[in-house]
């Protein structure tokens, strides 16, 4: 609690001023307390409104999670640490938010780690924001996926995250299968952009890479591939509702993790739009 600039506002005015002078340094002091407060308080940015504790809040159980999903496996190795940088390297995260990630992550490493309470804690910062909690679940299946791979033992405590967060079973198996396609559709997308000139030079285009590249662009969407057009239109629609950067960042998603909401809008469309070329509408 900051109360120290009034107290000395107080102090001072009511010397200098009596009463009147009193309430007008009280009014001094509340502002120093603010200007304090947003100083030496949360490392986080702040979007408006009241937003800057549930972020926080956010933030940290995102990480913690994060640690407890890797840890799942067993004892946590070097690659699973060093997907957790690449995680805070995408978030562009300074050196005290980096060091707030890294002591959430290793907070959820040990044993013990309340998981329920702290996917309660996260409905509550969320104020039951369902994109947002979306969002959460979202991001530790990303980490889990991160070295293409999903252990059984991830997979399970997936489902435990997926129950704590009010998500069905088939909710989650539905995001699996959508993330392990976006993972492989990014993967091609890559390979592709490194190929180009080849495939330019060779006069061809593999119809087996175009052919996977197209069913795992379907899959990003959450369809299946002999989908029609209104089908693959509302499915994108819906996802790219549901992650707009913008929108996110109105609804409380802390500024460190909208690169992440970037670019997984920027996967739903490039999905979309490979979709629309191959189908020609």
């Amino acid at each position: 609690m900051h109360i120290f600039g009034k107290i000395l506002g107080t102090f001072f005015g009511f010397l200098l001023g009596g009463p009147i002078g009193a309430i007008f340094g009280i009014f001094l002091g509340h502002q120093f307390d603010k200007a304090r407060r947003q100083y030496r308080g949360s490392p986080f940015s702040s979007v408006g409104g009241n937003h800057g504790v549930s972020q926080e809040e956010f933030f940290r159980a995102a990480f913690s999670v994060m640690g407890h999903v890797a840890k799942a496996k067993g004892n946590v190795t070097k690659e699973e640490i060093r997907l957790a940088s690449v995680m805070m390297d995408r978030m562009n995260l300074n050196d005290i938010q980096r060091q707030l990630a890294q002591e959430a992550f290793r907070e959820g490493k040990e044993s013990g780690f309340p998981l329920e309470n702290v996917l309660e804690q996260v409905m509550r910062s969320t104020g039951g924001r369902g994109d947002l909690i979306q969002f959460f679940l979202e991001l530790q299946i990303s980490a889990a996926f991160a070295d293409g791979d999903l252990h059984p033992s991830e997979r399970e405590i997936l489902h435990k995250v997926a129950r704590g967060l009010s998500f069905s079973e088939l909710q989650l198996e539905q995001r699996l299968r959508m993330q392990e396609a976006a993972f492989r559709f990014q993967r091609h997308a890559h390979s592709g952009q490194d190929s180009y000139q080849d495939n330019r030079q060779g006069g061809g285009f593999s119809q087996a890479y175009s052919s996977s590249h197209l069913s795992d662009a379907y899959h990003v969407l959450g369809v299946d591939e002999g989908a029609d057009v209104k089908t693959v239109k509302k499915a994108y629609r819906k996802l790219m509702n549901e992650h707009h950067p913008d929108k996110l960042m109105a609804k409380g998603l802390p500024p460190e993790m909208m690169t992440m909401a970037k670019e997984k809008s920027q996967e739903i469309q490039q999905a979309y739009e490979l979709i629309k070329k191959a189908k020609g509408f």
